[in-house]
């Protein structure tokens, strides 16, 4: 992967930040992609420290704001001459009973796990499709595949997800570039960390392997699906959930 250029959005916490370091490790010219610019400051900073062969540089981005994505995407472009990788993993969830969900909370999840995604993703290909190179990796969650009480509108982003992943894999492919998405189940973030002992405990015994994932573990597999040794998958769901969706 050395000198591929990678965007990596919500890079700055959690699976973000996880992707961005396992991508700079195996020698990839990161953009991390996030709101904070202190957490993504803290991002670069261990970068350094871990003297990786590839690097990390933060980017403060709005990925609900589409007026910015254009001139984001050609910025990277023309600063590091390519852009050959696009991790979508940015995300948000309003959770709340479908009942009594206002329009707010449905709309803003749509937009930031799904509409920007679409933005994103139509940006980068303009560039991928003239390299006739690229890989797209979608964060999804098994929430789209499965449902989740309570998270109406964050699993029809994420099943919605997988439906433009598709698409895209068809529409692209022979322009040599693969769109997949991995679909994590439980893993451990400051989103989990939040949750009560007692949902944890509880959704433990429903995961054969008894415990929640790692995000090192997830970025392994995103690693995988961005190097040149995954050339042959393409529209593909990688669950990565200790066998919950099984």
């Amino acid at each position: 992967m050395k000198d591929r250029v990678a965007i990596v959005t919500g890079g700055s916490r959690g699976i973000g930040r996880a992707i961005c370091l396992a991508l700079a490790e195996r020698g990839a010219k990161v953009v991390a992609a996030a709101r904070s610019a202190d957490a993504l400051m803290e991002l670069t900073e261990e970068a350094r420290r871990r003297e990786l062969s590839g690097s990390i540089e933060p980017a403060v981005l709005n990925v609900t704001d589409h007026t910015a994505i254009d001139p984001f995407v050609d910025g990277v472009a023309e600063r590091l001459g390519r852009v050959d990788i696009l991790v979508n993993n940015a995300g948000i969830t309003r959770d709340g009973l479908a009942m009594s969900m206002d329009d707010a909370q449905f709309d803003e999840v749509l937009t930031t796990n799904l509409r920007a995604v679409f933005w994103l993703t139509r940006a980068v290909t303009r560039l991928m499709v003239r390299q006739r190179y690229g890989r797209i990796i979608n964060i999804g969650s098994v929430s789209g595949l499965m449902g989740n009480p309570g998270q109406a509108n964050y699993a029809a982003s994420k099943a919605g997800l997988i439906g433009l992943t598709k698409s895209l894999a068809k529409e692209l492919g022979r322009r040599k570039i693969t769109c997949n998405v991995v679909a994590p189940g439980f893993v451990n973030t400051d989103m989990t960390v939040a949750l009560p002992e007692k949902l944890k405990e509880g959704a433990k015994e429903l995961i054969p392997l008894g415990r929640f994932g790692d995000v090192a573990e997830i970025a392994a597999v995103v690693a995988f699906l961005a190097d040149d040794a995954a050339s042959y998958i393409t529209g593909q769901v990688i669950v990565v959930d200790g066998g919950l969706h099984m």
